[in-house]
């Protein structure tokens, strides 16, 4: 039996970030991608008007792009922020509004991955209260995330560019994986392994895979340091990607890295050239 075959989508929040969001979908097209993934996309607004849902869904229709990953709301991403869900008072209340737009969206376009923040710490609150008020709101979003048949993400961000987030490794973000599941009783949580911050991080990524492999439900790489693309830093991805085939990673690998249009896709080529 071959190794899985892994499927490679762009991320629209931050390649052809130079370009009017409805024009991203089809510059991806052009660049020979089928699949998209995104950031929340009106970062003021988790509740944005019928139209600007219905403009981005005719955008990715039209250009014949699937959405395969969407963050739910995270405050001003990119920006200071780093997620709403674990902080209290108006960030916790727009991420609970943003619950059902952000799946019905989701579903509408065949996307069954949507991606939680965390949130950064509080000044002046308590760790175990944002901590409580987090798994509330991460339980919240796994069961809408059920209920249009679509996995909850929850991903480690690194401490050197995130030092206010508490989510910093891969056994952190699996630990809260695993009380996700256990206090919604669905068992669709699962761990966005984003190679880029674990190599931030410090982590064996070779380790990380063989530990969570079993456990992840989406990949995304940028080179490090730098967040590039690949073959702009010292991580070998002809390696790790081969290395997560053979862990039994079959699901998206999402390009989140920053690099300019004729440089962005070069390294893949080389890549699935290598691998064939």
């Amino acid at each position: 039996m071959g190794l899985p075959e892994l499927r490679f989508d762009v991320n629209l929040s931050i390649l052809f970030a130079e370009l009017p969001l409805l024009e991203r979908p089809a510059a991806a097209a052009a660049a020979g991608f089928t699949a998209v993934e995104l950031w929340w996309p009106w970062p003021g607004s988790p509740t944005p008007e019928k139209h600007e849902l219905d403009a981005l869904r005719r955008a990715l229709t039209d250009a014949g792009t699937r959405l395969v990953g969407l963050n739910f709301y995270a405050g001003h991403l990119p920006g200071p922020d780093r997620g709403a869900l674990s902080v209290p008072g108006p960030e916790s209340d727009r991420f609970r509004a943003n619950l059902d737009v952000a799946t019905d969206f989701a579903a509408s376009v065949g996307c069954t991955a949507l991606n939680a923040l965390y949130g950064n710490r509080v000044q002046g609150v308590e760790a175990r209260t944002q901590d409580a008020l987090a798994l509330e709101n991460l339980v919240r979003a796994a069961r809408a995330a059920d209920r249009v048949g679509a996995v909850l993400l929850i991903e480690a961000l690194n401490a050197v560019e995130s030092p206010l987030y508490p989510i910093t490794g891969a056994a952190r973000a699996v630990e809260l994986v695993e009380a996700v599941n256990a206090a919604s009783g669905l068992g669709n949580a699962r761990f966005l392994m984003d190679l880029y911050h674990l190599a931030m991080g410090g982590e064996d990524l070779h380790a990380v895979i063989d530990a969570c492999a079993a456990v992840t439900g989406h990949v995304q790489i940028a080179d490090a340091p730098g967040r590039g693309a690949p073959g702009s830093g010292v991580l070998d991805f002809p390696d790790l990607l081969g290395h997560l085939g053979k862990a039994g990673y079959g699901g998206w690998v999402g390009l989140e890295y920053a690099a300019p249009g004729a440089d962005a896709f070069g390294w893949l080529q080389n890549f699935h050239r290598a691998a064939g």
